[in-house]
């Protein structure tokens, strides 16, 4: 083949961790982010442990969980008007004197101020994870290779949640339940600390000017997106209380953390897939594609019963939920009014937790009725995912003066 005519390369996951200041700036958010999978886990072992109920534990890590989910767009508008590296390095400071407090505090005879201070500790969650999204465009310009980017950033993502319950587990095991508590506080400043000590965590925003005040709220498609990314949200809240479900019933408690870790699997081999061959659709068919497959995969696991297969077919769901997360934030990074990326960002993490948060509570109440009920919770939120886009896709389409779309 002429050489004229030879197809370019498609960039690779190695391509991008070989730009200047992506392997830190990604090692530093992930770090920063197991406080987040670490947390619920600690303050429940933590409240055990001191002999108080299970009730006050779940509370202390809804309300944590809660309060990061609703800090983290007003901690975004802030990086959008300063610099991530300051917002980063105070609320990692904040939260760091949280933890430790938590950590030599008596949960059990004092609950309305360890409530204060697990709000404390999430509300101050440094904005790590959409400051990297926000950045991700001026580290990486090409819009090919900017696809292959955030699918990595989907793709490592799953490892905090694989990693951070492991870590707290391991340590309230080896060491107690406060160690793991002020292991989050460390572990989340050391994070914020690589993050903020590289140079792009100082660039100054691309547009300083007045936003509006109701930021990138007032774009229409990131609305519909921030719909999609609430109902998965409370999908995976269901689903946790699914796997628990699955458990109890079968007398399986190892499928308790199974379920869960073969969705991050699946995630993990779809992330891969879908950032060396790309699918050939514009990037708004991509995300419905990957939204119409993570429902139907999800399908199946109404009428499942038996361990193996619920193992089994927690895998399908997750080839499709990190090409559905790389699409979203993609199209998140285009559809943002200029000088609003890291809050519209933070907007889209902080309503999944919300829609965890909803998920779980609502699952928890269904599951009085069975493992179908609580699966229908699961499956109707993935459903719904994949009809709210469906339903108005002209919404989806990128403005004129921001990057085109990959359309093959």
């Amino acid at each position: 083949m002429h050489p004229a005519l030879a197809r370019p390369r498609r960039p690779t996951m190695r391509d991008i961790l070989a730009r200047p200041h992506v392997p830190a700036l990604l090692t530093g958010t992930l770090i920063g982010r197991l406080p987040t999978a670490m947390a619920p886990l600690a303050l429940l072992l933590a409240v055990r442990s001191a002999g108080g109920p299970v009730l006050l534990g779940a509370i202390l890590a809804a309300v944590y969980g809660l309060a990061s989910a609703i800090s983290q767009p007003l901690l975004g508008r802030l990086v959008d008007r300063t610099l991530l590296a300051p917002v980063a390095a105070i609320a990692a400071s904040v939260a760091f004197v949280a933890f430790t407090v938590l950590a030599v505090f008596d949960l059990a005879a004092k609950p309305i101020a360890a409530g204060a201070l697990a709000v404390l500790a999430g509300a101050a969650t440094p904005p790590l994870e959409a400051g990297l999204r926000a950045l991700w465009p001026r580290l990486v310009p090409d819009p090919a290779e900017q696809h292959v980017a955030y699918a990595l950033d989907s793709v490592s993502q799953e490892l905090v949640f694989v990693t951070g319950p492991l870590a707290a587990t391991i340590l309230c095991q080896l060491v107690s339940p406060s160690a793991a508590l002020w292991a989050c506080g460390v572990i989340g400043g050391c994070g914020a600390a690589v993050v903020a000590t590289r140079s792009p965590a100082c660039w100054a925003p691309v547009a300083r000017r007045e936003v509006h005040w109701s930021g990138p709220l007032r774009s229409r498609g990131l609305l519909l997106l921030l719909a999609v990314m609430f109902c998965l949200g409370v999908n995976l809240g269901a689903f946790n209380v699914l796997a628990l479900s699955l458990a109890d019933r079968s007398g399986t408690g190892w499928l308790t953390g199974l379920l869960p870790a073969a969705l991050s699997a699946g995630s993990l081999i779809g992330g891969f897939v879908h950032a060396r061959s790309p699918w050939p659709l514009p990037l708004r068919r991509q995300l419905l594609a990957a939204a119409g497959g993570y429902a139907v995969c999800f399908a199946p696991l109404l009428f499942v019963t038996v361990p193996q297969a619920a193992v089994a077919f927690s895998l399908g769901p997750g080839l499709y939920l990190a090409p559905l997360l790389t699409c979203t934030f993609l199209l998140c990074d285009r559809l943002a009014p200029e000088g609003t990326a890291t809050e519209a960002a933070a907007w889209l993490i902080a309503v999944i937790g919300v829609g965890q948060a909803l998920g779980t509570a609502v699952a928890g109440r269904m599951a009085a009725h069975g493992t179908t009920a609580v699966a229908t919770v699961a499956v109707l939120a993935a459903v719904l995912a994949a009809a709210i886009p469906l339903a108005r896709t002209d919404l989806l389409n990128t403005t004129p003066n921001t990057p085109m779309e990959n359309s093959a």
